[in-house]
């Protein structure tokens, strides 16, 4: 068997696009165990989480031939992965309730958020600034700590609290002004 670390991001994928097992099976293993923290981050049931990874990742084989080299793989595989964690909870709740998108503002009617959808809510934080975007992704979605994002993006534990707190800020701002949520603000 060979060493998931003998092979580049590119010459996994290629190998990957080009149905090779044992490249799957590499990429499978190599992110197998980050993709399954994320999920446990949002449910108890370890069952569950092991389907979502595994249906996420399913979806990670079928779109690789997708992916530019534009960003990370691991993002890459993280957002989709992500994407089946919210599909499940859609199809269990028909809505979000996993996300928390502020917790020290100003306070909203909990129905409010919680009536969008995820592609509404990754389609306003796709709105942030560029390192903002990138600490509440990071934080928020993907789990990571600040000093785990300052190390990652080469910033100060409180810068990245910072891009967090506007962030949130922002995010309410968006919500309110795309979903006419003013009469919401408690």
């Amino acid at each position: 068997m060979m060493k998931s670390d003998q092979y580049t991001e590119r010459e996994l994928v290629q190998g990957c696009v080009q149905n090779n097992r044992s490249h799957q099976e590499i990429l499978y293993r190599r992110y197998f165990p980050t993709m399954m923290r994320m999920c446990m981050r949002y449910t108890d049931d370890r069952e569950v989480a092991l389907e979502i990874v595994n249906t996420g990742l399913l979806r990670v084989f079928q779109k690789l031939h997708t992916f530019t080299f534009a960003g990370s793989l691991e993002g890459w595989i993280r957002r989709i992965v992500f994407h089946s964690l919210s599909d499940h909870f859609k199809k269990k709740n028909n809505s979000i309730h996993f996300l928390d998108v502020e917790d020290r503002d100003t306070p909203v009617r909990a129905t409010a958020t919680s009536d969008l959808y995820f592609e509404d809510i990754i389609k306003l934080v796709d709105m942030l600034p560029g390192a903002t975007r990138e600490v509440f992704y990071l934080y928020a979605i993907e789990g990571y700590n600040h000093a785990e994002i300052g190390e990652q993006l080469q910033m100060s534990e409180g810068t990245s609290k910072w891009h967090l707190s506007v962030a949130r800020k922002k995010l309410k701002d968006l919500i309110q002004k795309h979903y006419n949520l003013n009469s919401y603000v408690g």
